[in-house]
């Protein structure tokens, strides 16, 4: 259980997702929990949900908090930054996940010394089963780690990594959801197009990718073994491998990842 209190600023899906799973986890209390939002509906919401309290005002979060959680988009981080700073002194904890921002950058806008670290989450956190990994800034402390690990893994898992990582990490689990879901929808269309029902495929589509998933998280064998035990000598699915591989199927997801961590490096640069 983390013992100082959390403010989050930024009261949409990630934010509102991070307080739900630390709350839920019984990492914290709601008593030591306040969110921020310029979103009137975003502060009600969230209130009435977890009884935490809320405010429109940054500097009043800043006060309140110990660990201060930037979950804003990364095209007003720098302005946010700007308003909080005389607030946030040496001795609070910043951490950000805006995609693309480096720590230099969040750094310079606050004290000397101050204490950041930098989130990738993705989406899944809204269901308790977010990827995310972080690294700290030059003046992070261990136990500042500890801290955000703790909290990312209350709502899924985090993986301390170097900061040089973090596009990479954006561009593959940070996007990456929106990949699954555009491949569950072709699984689905699939299955349309061979005659099931839209109801019938989807519900198949859905199943089958959760329980492959399933499987290879509690499996030590490598994904190359389990793809083999599904695939036999001039069967089925040899047969849509062999689609999927005339269509360059890993080509097409690999460059994805590459698109998708070079538009973050562009979001970092400002």
């Amino acid at each position: 259980m983390v013992t100082g209190k959390i403010g989050i600023v930024g009261a949409g899906k990630i934010g509102s997702a991070i307080a739900r799973g630390i709350i839920q986890s019984g990492l914290v209390t709601n008593d030591q929990v306040m969110a921020s939002d310029v979103s009137d509906a975003l502060r009600r919401a969230i209130g009435n949900e977890l009884g935490i309290g809320v405010t429109a005002d940054n500097r009043q979060l800043c006060d309140f908090a110990d660990v201060v959680i930037l979950a804003v988009k990364p095209q007003i981080l720098d302005s946010v930054v700007e308003q909080m700073a005389k607030s946030f002194g040496a001795g609070k904890l910043l951490v950000s996940v805006a995609a693309g921002v480096p720590l230099s950058r969040i750094e310079a806008g606050l004290v000397p010394g101050a204490r950041v670290v930098r989130v990738m989450p993705n989406i899944c956190c809204v269901v308790g089963a977010g990827a995310a990994a972080y690294a700290g800034g030059a003046h992070a402390t261990p136990q500042d780690l500890e801290i955000v690990g703790a909290i990312l893994n209350s709502f899924g898992i985090g993986l301390l990594v170097e900061e040089k990582d973090l596009d990479a990490v954006t561009g593959l689990s940070g996007s990456g959801p929106a990949y699954v879901f555009l491949f569950i929808e072709a699984l689905a269309d699939g299955g349309v197009k061979v005659g099931l029902s839209r109801e019938v495929a989807l519900k198949l589509a859905l199943h089958t990718v959760y329980g492959a998933a399933r499987m290879a998280l509690d499996s030590a064998k490598h994904l190359s073994e389990l793809k083999d035990e599904v695939t036999s000598p001039g069967g089925t699915t040899i047969a849509g491998l062999y689609a999927l591989e005339q269509n360059s199927l890993k080509g097409i997801v690999m460059e994805a990842v590459v698109s998708a961590t070079k538009r973050s490096q562009e979001l970092g640069k400002g």
